[in-house]
């Protein structure tokens, strides 16, 4: 059993009581560091990523399922982290976005809903000499290649 999919069922068994906790990422880079991303509709305490550490690195070392040295970090994942999904997605409708399509075009916007497949973005739209409007446009995810929260220091 590969060392990322022990990593999928330990941390589910340690949040099954937690159902606003999910997992979003677990990775086991070539330098030994192993990441594991959790996030939560509300947020991540950092109780929890104690937790999760714990309970992943007792079980590894317990299965000696690592044969190298490495390093085990668990945390929420950085505003710089783009979202990947649907409930990332949901957790920060309102907030304002950066999106990149496949196509390469890059638009920015708020957040107004989450659909299954789909999101709403309201983009502001300024044409010469008329007052900036918005206007909505849903988005399928499949055309999207990455989004990331604006984080705005108004």
């Amino acid at each position: 059993m590969k060392v990322e999919q022990r990593i999928l069922v330990l941390v589910a068994e340690k949040i099954a009581d937690r159902p606003d906790l999910f997992l979003v990422e677990a990775k086991m880079h070539a330098n030994g560091k192993l990441m594991i991303l959790i996030d939560g509709d509300k947020g991540v305490a950092i109780q929890d990523c104690v937790a999760i550490s714990r309970h992943v690195g007792f079980h590894l070392e317990e299965e000696n399922l690592v044969d190298t040295a490495y390093t085990l970090e668990v945390s929420s994942p950085g505003v710089d982290f783009p979202l990947t999904l649907l409930r990332q997605y949901a957790k920060n409708v309102g907030r304002n976005l950066s999106v990149k399509f496949k196509d390469g075009n890059k638009t920015e916007g708020k957040l107004a809903e989450v659909q299954e497949g789909h999101i709403l973005l309201q983009e502001l739209k300024k044409e010469k000499g008329k007052k900036a409007q918005t206007v909505d446009r849903l988005i399928p995810l499949n055309e999207i290649t990455e989004s990331k929260v604006l984080i705005s220091f108004k």
